[in-house]
This record gives structure tokens, C-alpha cells and sequence, in this order.
């Protein structure tokens, strides 16, 4: 029994003699702070009313043909009606790849946009991290708990980054 207590606590001396320092950082708010992102949005916002212009001159095509597709007079021969409907439906299937194509280029163009400044982030956290002898510095999206030896790093990474 004594040779347990004296083994525990030869254990936990080690731990207690070094002080662990922990701090919390929200990214999010950081980056949405940084002057690099009102260029970025810019540049998606562009991109986006680019996407959105051809889609509504798709639609407008396919509501003209939908369109002339339904004053067709009864004496129409079949042949041509049938043909009218395989254009709408190829303009349909072109609508609907032009939309797939333009969401995943919106969402390549965002991540190699912010991947430099997800990188600046990270460097300014890791640099604030070793200056502050940090053990570990943990995202801080919804704490429950928060105690004090809790440091949150956000605005000296600010300061790191030059963001008012």
C-alpha cells in the first residue's frame, strides 16, 4: 500500500512541478477581421453575379422554349413535338451540369483564396504559441467551461497579425 502511494505520487510530482498553459482562439472571427478578406469576398461576390448572369440567361432560353413548346397548334405532327421536348430536356441536363460545374468552381475558387490566409493564421497562432510558452492552443467555438488558467489568445494574435 505505501509502495502505491509513494509510486503515485512520484508520478504526479513530474506533472505538478510543470505548469501546463493553455489558451482558446476563434478563428473564424479572426479571419473575418483580416483586411485580406474584403478582397476575397470581392473577388467571389464577382465570380458568383458571373454564375448567376449565365444561369438566368439558361433559364430565360428554357422558358422560351418551353414556351414555344406549349403553342404548338394540335395539328403539330408528332415528330416535331417530340423533338421540341428532347431539346428541353438536353437544356434541362445542361442547366443542371451548369449548376454542379459553378458551385464546385465557387468553392475551389474559396479555398485557394483563403488558403494563404488560413496559412498567415496558423504561422501567427504556432509564433504566439512559442512566445507564450503555450502547451496547447484550442479553437474556441462553443466553451462550456472556461477556467482560469485558460488564456485567450485571439487578441494577441491580432496584434501579431497588425488587425485592430
Amino acid at each position: 500500500m505505501i509502495k502505491k502511494l509513494l509510486l503515485a505520487i512520484m508520478i504526479a510530482l513530474p506533472a505538478m512541478g510543470f505548469a501546463q498553459k493553455f489558451g482558446v482562439i476563434n478563428t473564424e472571427s479572426l479571419i473575418e477581421g483580416l483586411p485580406e478578406m474584403t478582397e476575397v469576398k470581392s473577388q467571389l461576390d464577382t465570380s458568383t453575379k458571373k454564375y448567376e448572369e449565365e444561369f438566368k440567361n439558361l433559364q430565360t432560353e428554357m422558358e422560351k422554349k418551353y414556351g414555344e413548346f406549349q403553342k404548338m397548334d394540335e395539328n403539330t405532327p408528332q415528330t416535331i413535338k417530340d423533338r421540341r421536348v428532347q431539346e428541353i430536356q438536353e437544356l434541362d441536363q445542361k442547366i443542371q451540369q451548369f449548376r454542379q460545374t459553378a458551385t464546385q468552381d465557387l468553392q475551389r475558387q474559396q479555398e485557394q483564396l483563403m488558403a494563404p490566409i488560413r496559412q498567415k493564421v496558423m504561422t501567427a497562432i504556432q509564433s504566439v504559441g512559442a512566445e507564450g510558452a503555450f502547451t496547447m492552443i484550442f479553437e474556441n467555438m462553443i466553451p462550456v467551461y472556461t477556467g482560469k488558467d485558460v488564456v485567450d489568445v485571439t487578441p494577441l494574435v491580432k496584434t501579431k497579425l497588425g488587425v485592430k
